[in-house]
């Protein structure tokens, strides 16, 4: 029944809308659906829309500036809020992602591997099991990571005992379940063993 109100509601003019490019984007108040909402149900208040809960895209800047923002957070920590860095370099599905100051508005997964995070005379390394990543347009990065540990605490002994142990597992493996496990055990320490390298 409510399937397509919207439709009924307001007609044709949901086609007509203009397609709005502005940056930043103009926040416009949906009026003529909240009209045909109070023409035809006067005693309810009408529901929000979709562009109600949206938010104005912060505005580009007009040069690129010299420093990236990072916030590199955890479920139980922030390792980075609102950090100025020269460069994150992160280990997106798709490859290494290099992130610099000015960079176009993107979201990656990330993959197990190694995260650095490159200050004036420094670098920081992680090790992130996986997560996301989403660079904004006005220079700042927000990094997502499910679990992240700096390179300098991993045990090289324990990884190289630990890819052993998988890769036996995944050699012996019977069931789907076990191959998927091991499989996973694998990766992870692969990337471990690769992020321990670089």
């Amino acid at each position: 029944m409510f399937r397509h109100a919207t439709t009924r509601l307001l007609g044709r003019s949901l086609r007509r809308r203009p397609f709005s490019s502005d940056v930043p984007a103009a926040q416009v108040a949906d009026e003529a659906f909240v009209q045909a909402w109070r023409n035809t149900v006067p005693n309810l208040e009408p529901p929000k829309t979709p562009l109600s809960f949206m938010q104005t895209r912060p505005p580009t800047p007009s040069t690129i500036p010299s420093k990236l923002k990072v916030n590199f957070v955890l479920p139980y920590n922030s390792e980075l809020w609102n950090k100025e860095v020269d460069m994150v370099i992160v280990p997106a599905t798709t490859g290494q992602m290099g992130i610099l100051p000015g960079h176009v508005a993107t979201i990656a997964e990330l993959q197990p591997g190694l995260l650095s995070v490159h200050e004036e005379n420094s670098v920081k390394k992680y090790f992130v099991s996986g997560g996301f990543a989403f660079v904004h347009g006005n220079s700042i990065a927000d990094i997502i990571a499910i679990e992240a540990v700096p390179i300098d605490q991993l045990d090289a002994s324990a990884v190289q005992k630990g890819l052993a142990e998988f890769t036996q597992k995944l050699s012996s493996a019977t069931t789907d379940l076990e191959r998927a496990e091991a499989q996973i055990g694998v990766n992870v320490h692969s990337a471990l063993n690769s992020a321990l390298a670089g």
